[in-house]
């Protein structure tokens, strides 16, 4: 009888309600709930009994708030604002909506929070066009093989593990041996390569971030870049959104057939941030106090970069995912999940930072699974023999001492891969065209650097690019996407050998 009493009740209510909704165009019914508690980047929330996951909500001060535990008595709420405003009592409403960030051309050159709020004192982005945070990876026969190159600029990476536009390729180190490096580098180079950037920044320090904003600025990179900055200093729930919203900004350009380049430094940070929210909202943890999903937060951001069909936009989304590793520990359990998932890595090896071996690229434990796929055929065929050469100088290196009697042939091997390694090192912010790199090492695999000692390799290095610089017509007339003529590499390794024999000439006058 009281249940029936009840039902008639809410029904005559509900439909006053909606006669007045009917009346008054400006009157609306909002959802809304009570603030439990709240603290440590989430908040608990009594009542939105019909809300959902994901979904975003507002407190009572503006401040936004996504849902993301739904319990049977109570909503979890990661807050992606300062919480001092927040209090017990208040209320939080539902917006229906999903969180989304805004999408636009004017994003280049800017400086964004995860929100797409402005970082850099600039007017803020106009919100006529969204994309959800979280958004379905394309599917497989909406995408194309990964085929043409991405270049870095860095020969080592270049000539032995080669990028393509759509590629998932991991940087990974322990701290302090040079992956941001890598990874600014990288944008740096794209200045003529028609690639939009985003520099995604995770947990980082502020001098950190605006260390690398101020390089951009100095290449003049931030024309064509945009930097997401979620630091140590904001919120963890915006740490945790950070890379899923610079995505989705990285998928408007790319669905409109422009070629996307987006780093995530890093995902370590990214992991932690989900690991903190994960044990305050009381999820069950597992290996290292990670919870069971950490895994699965990672593959469906990274499964998001792809190379799209022509008829589907025929953009693409390049990754390069950065973490940190403990002591050299690459099997360690987030090292191992991100390998797992991306299409290779490129390991940093202090040793090699220690002995200022820049950049200090690990050869043996460094890959790309996409390889000479999406390499220049021009660079394939100077390259093809360098890696196996470079790779038995390593072992032999490493063998060498124990013992102090080598044979000749056993020697020549190992000092010409000191020369290779004089070679592939390089300094930060200079960064080469494929041509100068092909050039290099094609004097280099022909054997003109062979009477040169390693310790004024960098010098022929420069006299080399300085003659390249100087006959930039020979070098247009070649065609860089075909494999190289013989006559082709003639005329190259003429230019090359004038270039030392002009030096070695200068100094037997002097």
């Amino acid at each position: 009888m009281e249940d029936a009493l009840l039902h008639t009740i809410t029904e005559n209510v509900l439909n006053v309600l909606d006669r007045l909704s009917e009346k008054s165009p400006g009157f609306q019914l909002r959802e809304f709930g009570t603030v439990k508690s709240v603290g440590e980047g989430f908040a608990r929330v009594d009542g939105l009994p019909n809300a959902g996951m994901d979904e975003l909500v507002i407190f009572e001060g503006g401040e936004p708030g996504l849902i993301y535990n739904l319990d049977e008595h109570e909503v979890g709420v990661i807050l992606l604002d300062e919480e001092k405003n927040i209090e017990a009592g208040d209320e939080v409403y539902r917006t229906h909506s999903v969180l989304s960030v805004p999408v636009d051309e004017q994003m280049l050159g800017r400086v964004l929070d995860p929100l797409g709020r402005s970082l850099d004192g600039k007017k803020p982005l106009p919100s006529s066009e969204r994309y959800p945070v979280e958004r379905p990876a394309p599917p497989i026969m909406h995408r194309i093989s990964v085929e043409v190159p991405l270049q870095t600029g860095i020969k080592i990476i270049d000539a032995l593990f080669p990028i393509g536009r759509g590629q998932r390729e991991l940087i990974l180190g322990d701290r302090q041996t040079g992956k941001t490096a890598i990874a600014v580098d990288t944008i740096i180079n794209q200045s003529d390569k028609n690639v939009i950037c985003i520099y995604c920044a995770i947990g980082k320090q502020k001098a950190s971030i605006a260390r690398v904003i101020a390089d951009l600025r100095k290449f003049n990179a931030m024309d064509y870049s945009i930097v997401v900055s979620a630091s140590s200093e904001d919120p963890v729930g915006l740490q945790f959104i950070a890379p899923y919203a610079a995505t989705s900004m990285g998928e408007y350009f790319m669905e409109r057939g422009h070629d996307v380049l987006i780093v995530y430094d890093d995902l370590t940070w990214h992991a932690r941030a989900y690991r903190e929210l994960a044990l305050l909202l009381r999820r069950p943890p597992g290996r290292e106090a990670y919870p069971g999903d950490i895994f699965y937060i990672h593959s469906r951001l990274l499964e998001r970069s792809t190379r799209l069909k022509p008829e589907y936009g025929g953009g693409s989304l390049t990754a390069l995912p950065i973490i940190e590793t403990q002591a050299q520990n690459i099997s360690a359990f987030i090292p191992t999940n991100l390998i797992s998932i991306t299409d290779g890595q490129l390991y940093l090896s202090q040793e090699l930072f220690r002995k200022d071996i820049l950049p200090a690229v690990d050869a043996g434990k460094s890959v790309s699974r996409v390889g000479s796929a999406a390499q220049l055929p021009s660079y394939r065929s100077v390259t093809k023999k360098l890696r196996l050469s470079y790779a038995q100088f390593e072992e032999l290196e490493s063998f060498s001492r124990f013992s102090s009697r080598l044979d000749e042939e056993t020697q020549a091997t190992i000092d010409r891969g000191r020369r290779i390694r004089e070679v592939l090192k390089q300094p930060q912010f200079e960064p080469l065209s494929a041509e100068e790199q092909i050039i290099i090492l094609l004097a280099e695999t022909n054997g003109l650097l062979d009477g040169i000692p390693p310790a004024d390799i960098e010098d022929a290095e420069k006299r080399i690019l300085m003659k390249v610089r100087e006959n930039s017509g020979l070098i247009k007339k070649i065609d860089w996407h075909r494999s190289l003529e013989e006559e082709d590499k003639e005329k190259l390794l003429e230019l090359a050998e004038s270039a030392l024999n002009t030096e070695s000439e200068k100094r037997c006058n002097d």
